[in-house]
């Protein structure tokens, strides 16, 4: 991830979006993106999905995840992606459990300026000024802000005890099976 720092923005030369939620989110954004960036910019997708999604043009650059599972696969990819010398990467964070692992991995490691689309297609520039609203952002994906926050914070604090409470009551009941089975 490269310009967090500055709100200075890299000359345009290609954009990468990391398709790690709903086909549909992508779909709306599309037209938006070309309407800032012009019809001839060019697109790349990496995804989990087979094909592309609506009104992405044929030509489109994909990279499916599931060709990079193999040992030394991720870095294989992420090889590729530096070779294709992005500009802007837009990652999505829907709340959505999919491609997690590759979605975090390639935006921490691909050297471009990344945004961050949301659930309703909407997207925000990730960079220091912005990090208040990412902070904000964190915390509703965790489950940390709102009325549902001290219960979260509240079973995050009993969780060790009920990791230890399990851990004795399964070696007490064993504990007796044994000691009932050796007896005459």
């Amino acid at each position: 991830m490269r310009y967090f720092l500055t709100r200075r923005e890299p000359p345009l030369t290609r954009v990468l979006l990391i398709e790690s939620g709903s086909r549909s989110l992508l779909e709306k954004l599309l037209p938006h993106l070309y309407d800032m960036w012009g019809q001839e910019v060019s697109i790349d997708l990496v995804t989990c999905y087979a094909g592309l999604p609506e009104g992405f043009p044929a030509q489109t650059r994909t990279f499916h995840v599931s060709d990079y599972g193999s040992p030394g696969g991720r870095q294989q990819l992420l090889r590729l992606l530096r070779e294709r010398n992005y500009s802007f990467a837009g990652v999505i964070c829907s709340a959505e459990p999919i491609m997690t692992k590759w979605k975090w991995f390639l935006a921490l490691r691909t050297p471009a300026k990344f945004f961050v689309i949301n659930e309703n297609a909407d997207y925000f520039w990730v960079h220091r000024d912005r990090a208040a609203i990412i902070r904000r952002f964190m915390l509703v994906r965790a489950g940390l802000a709102g009325e549902g926050a001290p219960r979260t914070v509240g079973r995050l604090c009993l969780f060790p005890f009920t990791v230890l409470f399990l851990i004795v009551y399964a070696l007490a009941v064993h504990t007796r099976r044994a000691l009932r089975s050796h007896t005459p």
